[in-house]
């Protein structure tokens, strides 16, 4: 388990909802998607497009992706997204988002990804690669 948590506020728009008023269910993962990457520039200090280079990646593709739906948002409701690494394997990793409407537990967000580069023997094809020492550092982990 890492230390490191990211908040990423976020105001819930118009187009994030659904007929019923509330947030449509697939927006949380396109919000959570956004707080990975938010969560890794603030550990490693660059935007993704700079930490890809750096280590010679592709991305980091989901490969698991799960949620406890609790508490609901309404559009104009200001949420915080906070996340944290929870593991670090040796090519995969998990993020656990908790979604707060204020003080109130509203979603529970999990994610496994994979620290992916493109494979040397398949053209075209990505793998899993070893997460580098200094990045599970960068998140106390």
């Amino acid at each position: 388990m890492t230390t490191f948590i990211h908040r990423r506020p976020v105001r819930i728009e118009w187009g994030d909802c659904d007929p019923a008023q509330i947030v449509f269910y697939p927006r949380y993962f396109a919000m959570f998607d956004g707080a990975t990457q938010e969560l890794f520039r603030a550990a490693l200090g660059v935007p993704k497009i700079e930490w890809v280079k750096t280590y010679g990646i592709v991305g980091i593709p989901m490969v698991d992706t799960r949620a406890k739906f609790i508490v609901p948002s309404r559009y104009g409701d200001d949420i915080v997204i906070e996340s944290r690494v929870s593991r670090f394997g040796g090519s995969s990793f998990d993020i656990e988002h908790r979604v707060m409407r204020g003080t109130v537990l509203a979603i529970e967000g999990f994610e496994t990804r994979v620290w992916a580069a493109a494979d040397p023997d398949k053209p075209g094809a990505i793998k899993g690669v070893k997460i580098p020492a200094e990045v599970k550092a960068a998140f106390g982990g």
